[in-house]
């Protein structure tokens, strides 16, 4: 017997890899776990006659030869199964995306690094030339989509883009995807995300953005990871966590969002016995201590996220600056040599406004060139100090359109950021 299995609390990745598994190894019978996400749950209910699968009560353990694993690479995540790990004579094949090696030890595992585990199937359905019904390709585009946050997580990579066309030319619907990634959201949903709200708390750590918020819930509630994404987004926050605390079982189920690289929540959820990727991920711990959770996890973050690029890593220093008594004609000379488009203007050593060539437009008549700086400076100063992240200074320059911020450290210019500057950063062409 050959069967196909994926993790708990299954999401659309994982339904999206056990059929398209079943279409690799059409004698393997596909399992799938009790626990689900409601969309997946609503998405099943409606296609339960096109898309088979049995639950691991109805199989006989003693007469499996071969486990086909998806979207997971560990034991423990495997519903009903572990029973299995010591049984040598069973063939195990490894399907997983996670970054992370789990302990399912196997020689035969496709384990590549992309947005969802759904495309590495893709890729050798394709090369086995196998037909997709447009429902299947449906079925696997939601698997990308809601893995990859439609393609906009930090984990999406080109295949999984490329895999995504590959199903539109395979006549995916992006509507029933769209009214199955929209999960739902109630008034208990509402209560919860007012109530992590009037409490949130920003905290910096390695020039991050983080909030980490606890709440107390009765029993199971649907759709907490909408209220968690939801919760990240009106905050603001570079990550955010939520630890929902339910009393009656005396236990925390802690939920994350992320959308910077430096933040890997799935590592940091592994950390705490769950999974996921580095955009999303959740964990189940057998306690009702919220603070203590919260200590953790903030512990884990700061120990997981590697020193982040400051703002002092990519400034320009020396800087150069002219006088607030310099001319005009002066000043247009120095920006003519050194290639600035801006520069601040200094008296007495103190930052006392930016003049750019944008404030040459000011200029009406040639005797106005042999006017001071201080008469057509912007006095209107964004300046950014050294510990800052980059992307701090780029939403700065965004929020006050500018195109340069002075870097100050105790009263005194130590250098400058550009748009250039930042850009090169986002597209990884920092020089060493």
């Amino acid at each position: 017997m050959k069967i196909i299995s994926t993790h708990r609390n299954a999401d659309f990745d994982a339904l999206a890899s056990v059929i398209a598994a079943k279409l690799l190894f059409p004698q393997a019978i596909p399992l799938f776990p009790r626990q689900i996400n409601p969309n997946v749950k609503a998405f099943l209910s409606i296609h339960k006659d096109v898309f088979e699968t049995q639950s691991v009560k109805n199989i006989d353990l003693n007469q499996i030869k071969k486990l086909i694993v998806v979207d997971t690479n560990q034991w423990e995540r495997l519903e009903g199964l572990q029973t299995l790990r010591d049984r040598s004579h069973i063939e195990i094949q490894l399907w997983d995306h996670h970054p992370i090696q789990g302990n399912i030890d196997t020689p035969w595992r496709v384990c590549d690094l992309t947005g969802a585990t759904v495309t590495l199937l893709i890729r050798r359905l394709k090369q086995e030339r196998i037909i997709l019904s447009p429902i299947q390709a449906t079925l696997f585009l939601l698997g990308i989509y809601e893995d990859t946050g439609n393609l906009t997580f930090p984990s999406t990579t080109a295949e999984d883009v490329y895999a995504a066309a590959y199903l539109l030319e395979r006549r995916a619907d992006l509507s029933v995807a769209a009214t199955f990634l929209r999960p739902a959201y109630g008034e208990k949903q509402k209560e919860i995300l007012f109530e992590m709200l009037q409490n949130a708390q920003r905290l910096n750590i390695n020039g991050h953005t983080i909030s980490v918020g606890r709440v107390n819930i009765d029993g199971h509630v649907d759709s907490l990871a909408v209220v968690m994404r939801m919760y990240r987004e009106i905050v603001n926050v570079d990550a955010a966590v939520g630890i929902f605390i339910d009393d009656q079982r005396q236990r925390c189920m802690i939920i994350g969002r992320s959308q910077i690289e430096a933040i890997d929540i799935g590592q940091i959820m592994r950390s705490l016995g769950g999974g996921g990727h580095p955009g999303a991920g959740s964990a189940v711990i057998k306690t009702d201590q919220g603070e203590d959770v919260s200590k953790t996890v903030l512990s884990l973050i700061e120990k997981h996220q590697p020193k982040s690029a400051q703002i002092s890593d990519i400034m320009s220093f020396p800087v150069q600056t002219v006088q607030a008594g310099d001319l005009m004609e002066d000043v247009a000379e120095v920006l003519r040599q050194k290639g600035c488009t801006g520069v601040p203007v200094l008296e007495n050593d103190a930052l006392v406004g930016i003049i750019s060539r944008r404030d040459f437009h000011k200029i009406k008549k040639a005797k106005q060139l042999k006017s001071p700086v201080k008469a057509f400076m912007s006095r209107k100063i964004i300046s950014i100090t050294p510990g800052k992240s980059p992307l701090q200074a780029a939403r700065r320059m965004v929020k006050h359109d500018v195109g340069r911020l002075p870097v100050v450290e105790n009263g005194q210019v130590i250098g400058i950021v550009t748009r250039s500057d930042t850009m090169l950063y986002f597209y990884d062409q920092l020089p060493d």
